[in-house]
C-alpha cells in the first residue's frame, strides 16, 4: 500500500494556508520550514546545461567538491542525489526488514519510509537499524559517534552545516553507515532538489543502482559544485544565522514563549497558547509550525531580512 504523503506532518504547504487564511503566495512569509532565508546566490549557467544530459565529468567535479568541503574520508563513497528525500525512501530497502530505532519526535519521513519497507519502529538499543537526525528536527538534539552503532545506521545531516564541527562524517567509513546531506536547508535551495548519500561503498553502489542514471540535473551539478567550492560564503552564513536567531528569540519571548531547542536555522518554543499564536500569525500571513504531538510546541524559522518588520509587528500585537 502506498503511503499518503499529504497526511504526514510537514512545514510549508502555503497553498493550504492560503485556502484557510486568504492572501496570495506573495503575501505570505513562510517560517515553517527552517530553510535559510538568505540562499546561496545562483551563478550564471551556460545554456547547454538545460538541453544536454549531465555528463560524468560534472558529477565527478561535484563529488570532489563535496569530499573536500565535508572532509569525507577516502574510504567512503559519495553519491549525488535529487534531494535527501529519495535516499530516505530507498535506504530502508537496502537491508532485510527488522527493527529500527528512531528518536521521537523527529523528522517523520524516516519512520514512514522504514515502515513502508516492512520495518518495525522501536525505542530499543538492540534494533538492527538506527536513524540519527543530526541535529534532530525539531528539537536540535545532537548525537555522538557512539550513537552510530547499529548494523544499518542512517545519519541525516540536513541541518548540520550550521555547525560543521559536530558532523559525524567520520563515521562513514563504518560498514552499514550512510550520512545524508541536503542543499535545501543551510544553502536555502530547496527547489534545486540536490542532496548527497555518503558512506559504506557497498550500500552507496546499491543505492546508485536503484536510483538509476542521471539522478541529478546538469544545472544542479554545477550550482552544487559552485557552492561547495565557496567556503567563505558558508562561514559568513554561519555567522549571520548565529547573530539573527537570538533576535528571533527575543521577539517570540515577548509573547510568553520559552526557547526549548532548535538550531540557528529554526527555533523550537514552548508556549501555553501555541495554537493561538500560530493562528494569530497566520491571520497576518505568517506561517509557522505546530505539531500533532504537542499543544504547546511552536517552531519558527528565521525571516528574510526584508520581513523582520512584519514579523515583529505581528508578534507584538499578540494578546
Amino acid at each position: 500500500m502506498q503511503a499518503d504523503h499529504d497526511t504526514r506532518d510537514h512545514g510549508g504547504r502555503i497553498d493550504r494556508a492560503m485556502a484557510t487564511f486568504g492572501g496570495t503566495r506573495d503575501d505570505w512569509i513562510d517560517l515553517s520550514t527552517g530553510i535559510n532565508p538568505v540562499p546561496y546566490p545562483l551563478p550564471d549557467l551556460p545554456a547547454p546545461l538545460w538541453t544536454a544530459l549531465p555528463d560524468a565529468a560534472a558529477s565527478q567535479a561535484l563529488i570532489a567538491a563535496a569530499r573536500q568541503f565535508w572532509s569525507v574520508p577516502e574510504g567512503a563513497s559519495i553519491l549525488p542525489i535529487p534531494g535527501a528525500s529519495i535516499a530516505i525512501a530507498q535506504v530502508p530497502r537496502l537491508a532485510v526488514p527488522a527493527t529500527v530505532m528512531i528518536r521521537t519526535p523527529s523528522y517523520n519521513e524516516h519512520a514512514a519510509a522504514f515502515q513502508a519497507a516492512g520495518w518495525s519502529v522501536t525505542d530499543t538499543d538492540a534494533a538492527k537499524a538506527r536513524v540519527l537526525v543530526h541535529p534532530n528536527n525539531p528539537d536540535g538534539h545532537w548525537f555522538t559517534d557512539a550513537d552510530a552503532n547499529a548494523p544499518l545506521t542512517v545519519i541525516d545531516e540536513s541541518f548540520c552545516d550550521v555547525e560543521p564541527a559536530r558532523s559525524l562524517i567520520s563515521c562513514t567509513t563504518r560498514p552499514g553507515t550512510i550520512v545524508l546531506k541536503s542543499f535545501g536547508k543551510f544553502w536555502g535551495l530547496a527547489g534545486l532538489r540536490l542532496g548527497f548519500a555518503i558512506g559504506d561503498p557497498d550500500l552507496i553502489e546499491t543505492l546508485a543502482n536503484r536510483i538509476g542514471p542521471w539522478p541529478v540535473s546538469g544545472p544542479a551539478l554545477q550550482i552544487g559544485t559552485h557552492a561547495l567550492t565557496n567556503p567563505s560564503w558558508a562561514d559568513q552564513t554561519r555567522r549571520y544565522l548565529a547573530a539573527e536567531s537570538p533576535r528571533l528569540d527575543k521577539l517570540v519571548a515577548q509573547t510568553g514563549a520559552q526557547l526549548i531547542g532548535g538550531t540557528t536555522l529554526f527555533r523550537l518554543y514552548d508556549h501555553p497558547r501555541a495554537q493561538d499564536l500560530h493562528i494569530h500569525l497566520a491571520k497576518h500571513h505568517i506561517w509557522t509550525r505546530v505539531f500533532p504531538w504537542s499543544d504547546t510546541a511552536l517552531r519558527l524559522g528565521l525571516p528574510a531580512p526584508a520581513d523582520w518588520g512584519r514579523v515583529a509587528t505581528a508578534l507584538e500585537s499578540f494578546a
